[in-house]
């Protein structure tokens, strides 16, 4: 993938740096950075990272023909790049939908992703990722956090890592430019954290239940089989994971 990466000291947020680019640049640009004062995560959640220990940054990208009803093919390409980068370091990595990167129970990637439209289609993507490398004390109420340096118990240089994720990005995007969403999608669902296996999730009015995790659709829907043998199908914030 020819991308232009441009690497920042300091930034409020990779994401912001990116959409500001975006209306000068028609590249595909990588910024990344050694400390973010306002990183994001999904909804008002933030992200924690100590400076000069994780990989801050966000790529921005312009697809070719994919309509805005199929930008969940963006996420699957996005989320098999960072697990195949982190699955060459560790063992048991997974994606939890719709797409943080698991290792066992614990949340080692975050990403956000912004569209914009052109028409029907997607102009502008951006990818802004959090992705712990080697900080080894989290401060913040996130829950399960871990990092390559806890699992591997010594550092990992961040830029050799970097350069992981965009060769695998340049690999996920070529199929989705390519057409190969089938390959992009397989690949994917056969990456789920908890596929086919049943675990209780908690939905939007408090209650929980037991359901097996049998899919997750072409548009990013979950797809849970209940008890009494019914698929429901949701979509995110609708339905979480009791981890």
């Amino acid at each position: 993938m020819n991308i232009e990466v441009i690497h920042i000291a300091e930034t409020d947020s990779t994401n912001r740096y990116c959409r500001d680019l975006a209306r000068q640049r028609q590249q595909d640009i990588v910024v990344w950075t050694d400390y973010q004062s306002a990183g994001r995560g999904c909804g008002t959640n933030t992200w924690e990272s100590e400076p000069d220990k994780n990989l801050l940054f966000s790529v921005l990208l312009h697809p070719k023909e994919v309509a805005a009803a199929d930008q969940f093919i963006l996420s699957m390409a996005n989320a098999l790049a960072l697990r195949d980068t982190l699955a060459s370091y560790v063992d048991d990595v997974k994606i939890k939908w719709p797409n943080d990167i698991y290792w066992k129970d614990s949340k080692i990637c975050g990403t956000l992703i912004e569209t914009t439209l052109q028409g029907q289609h997607i102009g502008n993507c951006i990818i802004g990722t959090g992705l712990n490398i080697n900080q080894t004390r989290f401060l913040s109420d996130a829950p399960n956090p871990v990092s390559l340096r806890q699992i591997l118990d010594h550092e990992v240089d961040r830029q050799e890592v970097m350069h992981a994720v965009l060769d695998n990005i340049g690999k996920y995007m070529a199929m989705v430019e390519t057409a190969d969403w089938e390959g992009v999608r397989t690949r994917y669902r056969r990456h789920l954290y908890r596929l086919l296996e049943t675990w209780p999730y908690r939905f939007t009015d408090g209650h929980e239940e037991s359901c097996t995790l049998v899919n997750v659709s072409d548009d990013g829907h979950l797809e849970l089989l209940t008890d009494n043998q019914e698929v429901c199908r949701l979509g995110f914030k609708e339905v979480q994971f009791v981890i």
